[in-house]
């Protein structure tokens, strides 16, 4: 097991390595939607590509939510596959917000050896997710409630 401080080494030698190997702005939270993004989340089990729906109104959030949902065929047929949907995923502080990812096991980020694998998943994926939005955003972004 590693310290608190050999683990944030890790975890920034990790991160620098993937902006070394993929340097590109990714989009992540400039979605031009309040509390909606993209993000990158790695432990030592497992990799993440996410989509997370945090707005305060549970009816905004959930009508976000549905708008992906509405377009999920096309996302999994033409983008991504092994999507998970998730309305209602509580986070550890207790918040819910709903939640779209896919995830790689078996890797993480004190292993070396897995980076590359993390990376190109990462990268893959990331780029799906942003291709997808950039051709959907309008029709994601019209919401009423």
């Amino acid at each position: 097991m590693y310290s608190r401080e050999e683990s944030q080494r890790i975890k920034r030698e990790f991160w620098v390595a993937f902006a070394e190997k993929y340097p590109r702005k990714w989009v992540l939270y400039d979605t031009k939607i309040k509390d909606f993004s993209f993000k990158f989340y790695v432990d030592n089990k497992k990799a993440q590509v996410l989509i997370d729906i945090e707005h305060r109104s549970d009816e905004k959030r959930t009508a976000y939510f549905e708008k992906l949902e509405a377009l999920k065929n096309i996302l999994e047929e033409e983008f991504i596959k092994d999507l998970v949907f998730e309305k209602n995923y509580t986070l550890e502080s207790g918040k819910t917000i709903s939640r779209i990812w896919v995830e790689k096991t078996g890797v993480g980020f004190s292993n070396k050896n897995t980076w590359d694998i993390i990376f190109d998943f990462f990268n893959e994926n990331m780029h799906a997710l942003e291709m997808f939005y950039l051709e959907y955003d309008e029709f994601i972004k019209d919401v009423e409630v």
